[in-house]
């Protein structure tokens, strides 16, 4: 049996595997169109590589996909984050897992992840080639499948694994909407808010931690660590909001108020009590010492710079109007938002191939026998936090079983 297994990301490498792993008498192609591979892989996590995620309940996992979550569902049934950190350390690699729930390797280098899959595969028996970009793929009867390159040559294969991961633009799904596929109009889910216009911008660094941001006019919230950059502001708390609001902000072209409380949600009445409770403790102390919420020091300066209030002054002889808006600040602050930032290679997309067309427990196409589908290129994406890989590893591990439920 033939098979050909179409793009070196995180999904694909997984496939290949899976199809020696499943069907070790295969014979496997990875096709990469550019001289590189799991390019993902390597920078995420700042090098490190967020493989997954510590929530192993398939409930609370499919909660963090705004999309794809209820396909996702019987998937992770066959192959879930307990599999995937016990596949791992089966080849050698040991995770960890951080307190805000993202495992990496051990070894803090996503160098390992990558070695363990590129070894994997080549001691397998999977035959990597790089520089070849499918122009075509063709079905013709019997499973069968003629793939043409751009370099001109063509290739055969009884099975076909597609895993081209996302795409900014819809063209970047034309191999498959050529085989009949229905493709869901791309926009970027995982991005960071541009705020050109807002002073904030000068704090570029501060992380506030925890943090509650909503969208105004909106039912978008996100919450957890905000980081401040020389853009606007991103972090866990913003791209969780971006990746839920994917096709809504980009229906307002990224054009919106984000309504920021640094106290991590606490309301009005409660910051008001926690204010009076610690008066006499820090009531001697000039308002910019006293910082009774332990914000960062450049953040606190920055909103006593924004209430227009002197941080020299004893936090005691402020106004009850000085009081009125350091509160309405650290529970209601408002920044502009004009536009967003999505970095080159870390993209996660919104759309792709309508799941209705794929089965969610071979990921075999409903059109086409034969043709699989792993990874972005589905109509599937998760929050920050080592899920968009964890969708990875499963899709790409269940499209390698090439259609046997026995193997799973």
């Amino acid at each position: 049996m033939r098979v050909v297994v179409i793009g070196g990301g995180a999904a694909g490498f997984f496939a290949a595997i899976s199809v020696k792993e499943h069907h070790p008498q295969a014979h496997v192609q990875l096709l990469e169109k550019s001289d590189k591979v799991l390019s993902k892989v390597r920078i995420s996590g700042g090098g490190r590589c967020n493989a997954t995620h510590r929530v192993t309940s398939v409930g609370h996992l499919v909660s963090c996909y705004p999309r794809g979550g209820r396909f996702l569902r019987k998937a992770f049934a066959l192959f879930g984050q307990a599999d995937t950190v016990k596949w791992f350390e089966g080849h050698g690699v040991e995770l960890k897992a951080e307190p805000d729930g993202r495992m990496f390797p051990v070894s803090d280098d996503s160098g390992t992840i990558i070695n363990c899959l590129t070894s994997t595969a080549n001691e397998l028996g999977v035959e990597l080639r790089t520089g070849r970009a499918v122009a075509a793929c063709r079905y013709q009867s019997g499973t069968a499948f003629e793939l043409s390159l751009q370099d001109g040559s063509s290739v055969t294969a009884d099975r076909v694994i597609v895993s081209t991961g996302g795409h900014p633009k819809a063209t970047g799904y034309d191999l498959l909407s050529a085989m009949g596929h229905t493709i869901v109009p791309p926009v970027p889910s995982l991005f960071t808010f541009n705020m050109p216009d807002e002073p904030i911008r000068e704090l570029m660094g501060v992380v506030v931690d925890p943090v509650r941001v909503r969208i105004i006019g909106t039912d978008l919230e996100g919450q957890g660590p905000l980081l401040i950059t020389h853009w606007g502001m991103s972090g866990p708390a913003i791209l969780r909001l971006s990746a839920w609001g994917a096709r809504l902000l980009n229906a307002m072209r990224y054009e919106f108020v984000a309504q920021v409380n640094w106290l991590g949600g606490r309301g009005e009445v409660q910051v008001r009590s926690d204010l009076a409770s610690l008066a006499v403790e820090i009531g001697r102390k000039q308002t910019f010492n006293a910082n009774p919420f332990l914000l960062p020091k450049r953040h606190w300066a920055h909103l006593l710079h924004k209430a227009d209030i002197d941080g020299s002054r004893p936090f005691a002889e402020l106004a009850k109007r000085d009081h009125n808006k350091l509160i309405d600040l650290l529970t209601n602050d408002r920044y502009t938002v004009r536009g967003k930032t999505t970095f080159k290679e870390e993209f996660v997309t919104a759309g792709g191939v309508v799941l209705d067309e794929v089965d969610p427990t071979t990921m075999e196409s409903r059109l086409v026998p034969g043709l699989f589908l792993a990874g972005e290129v589905l109509d599937i994406d998760g929050i920050t936090g080592g899920f968009n890989f964890q969708a990875a590893w499963t899709t790409g591990r269940i499209a390698g079983m090439l259609g046997d439920r026995s193997l799973a």
